[in-house]
């Protein structure tokens, strides 16, 4: 199963929306019990979350849930109803520490997977192991949360975090594991904001973005994948190098080489979804 490009967010106390959010087009969709809900709220938004889960006439791989964090009262329970449900797995939120990871990576179903959230100043730190704790698929970047713990005012274009936006990219390159998902977007209504963002992500190396309405799904997927420049140039490359019989070639007037060819083929590859 190809890896999601859209992320999408639906509070998990309110299951009317589930429906929607299903058919959003998301390639996958996270049940959110963390942020989303209210803390006198999240006891019986687990339980109707757990009565829909049982539900589910098949295995759902595309639905996550977000847990609340291990200090919390409601970590251990939110953890079990994801260890007993068909699912992907858990999106944990301000993961810190590979040891806590590790110790909930232990209780999940066989087969589920880690979605850790980096966001604070010591996931940051930390992110290069965390990375390579065993079941994590691949590293969300929770931006928002994380210009609150670092006390920061970033401008529309969040230029500021472009460092740990590339630390992110490299800490999953060196795990081995899947490129990395962006923040979100808080505007819902601009989309040359959301598509931005989402070519920004894509130039970075990241490979997602999670979405906090379903009129954002749309722009994501269509962001992650290569546009018509792109795949034209990528023919054009790639039919230059079979014309040429393996001899050097420049193709719009640069010269092609091991790594071009490679960047193109995976162009016209990703052009498959």
């Amino acid at each position: 199963m190809a890896l999601p490009r859209s992320y999408l967010f639906v509070p998990a106390d309110r299951p009317e929306r589930f429906a929607k959010a299903l058919a959003s087009g998301a390639d996958a969709v996270i049940l959110d019990l963390e942020d989303a809900v209210a803390p006198a709220a999240k006891e019986g938004a687990r339980a109707a979350l757990a009565g829909w889960l049982a539900g589910l006439e098949e295995a759902a791989p595309h639905l996550w849930i977000r847990i609340n964090p291990s200090a919390t009262a409601w970590h251990d329970a939110d953890l079990a109803l994801t260890a007993r449900s068909a699912i992907g797995g858990v999106v944990l939120p301000k993961t810190e520490q590979a040891s806590a990871l590790r110790d909930v990576a232990a209780r999940l179903a066989p087969g589920q997977r880690l979605l850790p959230l980096i966001e604070s100043a010591a996931g940051l730190a930390g992110m290069r192991e965390l990375a390579r704790v065993e079941r994590v698929e691949r590293l969300l970047f929770g931006s928002i949360d994380l210009q609150l713990d670092l006390g920061m005012q970033c401008d529309e274009q969040e230029s500021e975090l472009a460092h740990w936006r590339a630390e992110l990219v490299l800490a999953s390159r060196l795990a081995g594991i899947a490129p990395p998902v962006d923040g979100v977007t808080v505007a819902l209504d601009d989309e040359a904001a959301l598509e931005g963002a989402v070519a920004r992500a894509r130039r970075m190396g990241f490979g997602a973005k999670l979405c906090i309405h379903p009129r954002q799904v749309a722009g994501v997927n269509r962001g992650f994948l290569p546009g018509e420049k792109e795949l034209g140039w990528a023919s054009r490359v790639l039919a230059a190098v079979a014309a040429s019989g393996g001899a050097a070639v420049a193709v719009d007037g640069k010269m092609v080489d091991a790594p071009v060819i490679a960047l193109a083929q995976r162009l016209l590859q990703e052009a498959q979804r």
